[in-house]
């Protein structure tokens, strides 16, 4: 279940479509078909700031296919004989005044027929991970020493630590919980941890900017 649109106070199903202009590859906004009775069908769009650039799907795609790691271990695959399948689709998922990024990736043996999901790539603001879980990839970005530091600035060397550090391990946890309640079958215990995740990555988004 995605997490609130915003300024809503619940979780709910709905759809969601990156939309770019003609021509350019930033993306401008993004439509959300809602699912969930009594606003089955409606329609709500959210448009980003002019003056702010938001990368859209098609230039997080260069960044993926620009990382070296990533591009060296799909070569490897591709050379064993396997096959390398991405996700048919970006996730771009809002977080407060940023977007997380998120692909899946299947590899399908040389004389296999079911792909199996191998990785998830993950990006947020200029980083861009690749790791077997999802779990794995959001404490890449979030938790790890250097992870989703700024691009430049006098403190780029430093590693995240303190309060940011906590808040993203207890995000993970509350992941993992998310995940534990799925497996159960219990969609609204699902949903509680999702937002309660949300909540804490939103929190460190405003700590990082200032806003």
């Amino acid at each position: 279940m995605p997490p609130p649109l915003p300024g809503e106070a619940r979780a709910e199903f709905f759809l969601m479509v990156p939309m770019v202009p003609s021509r350019r590859d930033n993306m401008i906004a993004w439509l959300a078909a809602r699912c969930d009775a009594p606003d089955y069908g409606k329609l709500i769009v959210y448009e980003f700031p002019k003056d702010k650039l938001v990368y859209g799907p098609f230039q997080i795609e260069a960044r993926i296919n620009q990382n070296t790691e990533i591009s060296q271990q799909l070569t490897l695959w591709n050379q064993m004989g396997s096959r390398v399948i991405r996700g048919a689709n970006l996730l771009a998922i809002p977080i407060e005044n940023s977007i997380l990024y998120v692909s899946p990736l299947y590899l399908r043996a040389e004389y296999g027929h079911l792909p199996e999901l191998k990785r998830v790539i993950a990006a947020y603001g200029e980083h861009v991970v690749m790791k077997e879980t999802l779990g794995e990839a959001l404490s890449a970005l979030f938790v790890e020493p250097g992870a989703a530091r700024p691009v430049s600035g006098a403190n780029e060397d430093m590693p995240v630590t303190g309060p940011s550090t906590n808040q993203a391990r207890e995000a993970l946890d509350r992941y993992n919980q998310a995940v534990e309640r799925l497996r159960s079958g219990d969609w609204k215990g699902f949903g509680m941890q999702f937002d309660a995740m949300r909540e804490l990555l939103e929190d460190m988004n405003r700590r990082s900017t200032g806003h």
